[in-house]
């Protein structure tokens, strides 16, 4: 089973995947974590680049691309191998992350951004997407308060983080099957409960 968490910035994502993949584990599942952009080397070192606050002139069109190029070698080197050793792949953020991000925040062409996500995953899509739901301004604050990575991505207006947030609920609109929504503006321990439920709930069913 592929599943992915998706959410806007300090919505919680990271934080949460070592704990779903302690409790799979400890159920007998064989899993397996990652996350965008990151997984190989390859994908790391275009992570770097992605993230260098020193790189704010990047085109939104060069992001885009850069995301494709991480995404495409974890999904050959990674994704797809582990998925057909029977083991569950959990990421930290996938295509979705795109679309919200490269398509909805920066206002480009939808179709061709979907267009580019398809050709770098070769149609590879998740089982189960948790999005990690919360007011933009209250996760990029939780950001700054906890002192993780502040990096390239985190500095873009206000503005920018709300047209994401709008693109993620208009996906999980079109895709309702997919997705599941969650309300991370609560507790921690409250969150990962919901999560680990809905993760065992969607291994059952598949």
């Amino acid at each position: 089973m592929f599943i992915t968490l998706e959410g806007p910035e300090g919505s919680g994502k990271t934080s949460h995947i070592p704990y779903l993949v302690e409790y799979l584990r400890e159920k007998g599942y064989t899993v397996f974590p990652t996350r965008e952009p990151g997984g190989t080397s390859i994908s790391e070192q275009i992570r770097d680049i992605l993230h260098d606050l020193k790189n704010a002139e990047m085109h939104p069109r060069t992001e885009t691309l850069l995301y494709q190029a991480a995404r495409a070698q974890i999904v050959e080197q990674v994704i797809k191998p582990r998925l057909t050793a029977g083991e569950i792949v959990i990421s930290d953020r996938y295509y979705d992350s795109t679309i919200a991000y490269q398509g909805y925040g920066h206002q480009q062409d939808l179709e061709q951004v979907r267009s580019l996500v398809k050709y770098a995953t070769g149609g590879l899509t998740p089982d189960l997407t948790i999005l990690l739901d919360l007011d933009v301004e209250v996760g990029l604050k939780r950001k700054t308060q906890n002192e993780v990575e502040w990096n390239r991505m985190d500095a873009y207006a206000v503005e920018f983080y709300q047209r994401v947030r709008k693109g993620y609920l208009e996906m999980v609109r079109q895709e309702p099957l997919r997705w599941v929504v969650v309300n991370s503006d609560r507790k921690w321990d409250e969150v990962q409960a919901e999560l680990k439920k809905l993760i065992l709930t969607g291994l059952k069913n598949k």
